[in-house]
């Protein structure tokens, strides 16, 4: 079974691919995920993960995939926040709302090339002061696109989600898996990501 290259520093993606059985090596690409002036959410991913996809050096025969998450509402882009403040401010902007998560990625393989790009739809509950004041302080917001991570302690903020969960944590593993499959790159091994 080949090694897959994942151009991601992403635990959360790390996990995903792993316990699945997928054999990867990871290798961050060091891009600036700054979004352009007047940039869509869709071409923001999507930029990035071509990026990410193009900054990770490989040998002959060796597979990429590179991904880039962000969450977006009322068309604008919410990466990670940087500070208390900003999370709190993305945290009411989807306070009772449905907002979208996007998530592109890229495989690159011997003269291959594939992209594609997932929405998933979140619902999130009313969050009250009390609740978002608590949360933010919890930290789990850092690093995460639009502050939280359904993952986690947000998980109690989320009433639905329509589409793929696992494009909400990082990385759609269907549609990556799906992706792989018809490319002819590295396939899965279930029972190799079972716990021992």
């Amino acid at each position: 079974m080949s090694t897959l290259l994942l151009a991601s520093a992403s635990p959360r993606r790390r996990d995903l691919l792993q316990r699945v059985g997928l054999s990867l090596e990871v290798r961050p690409a060091d891009v600036d995920e700054s979004a352009l002036p007047g940039e869509t959410p869709g071409a923001y991913v999507t930029r990035i993960a071509r990026a990410k996809a193009a900054a990770v050096p490989r040998a002959a025969g060796q597979w990429v995939l590179a991904a880039d998450t962000t969450v977006t509402i009322d068309g604008a882009i919410l990466a990670k926040a940087e500070s208390p403040e900003e999370a709190a401010m993305m945290l009411r902007m989807i306070s009772g709302r449905t907002h979208q998560v996007l998530t592109a990625f890229v495989i690159l393989g011997n003269d291959i090339v594939r992209e594609r790009t997932v929405s998933t739809d979140v619902e999130v509950i009313v969050i009250s002061d009390e609740v978002l004041a608590d949360y933010v302080a919890s930290n789990e917001w850092r690093g995460k696109a639009g502050a939280y991570a359904i993952q986690g302690i947000a998980a109690s903020l989320v009433r639905s989600v329509t589409g793929s969960v696992t494009n909400v944590i990082g990385l759609p593993l269907v549609e990556v898996l799906e992706t792989l499959r018809d490319a002819g790159g590295p396939t899965p091994t279930f029972s190799a990501g079972l716990p021992v």
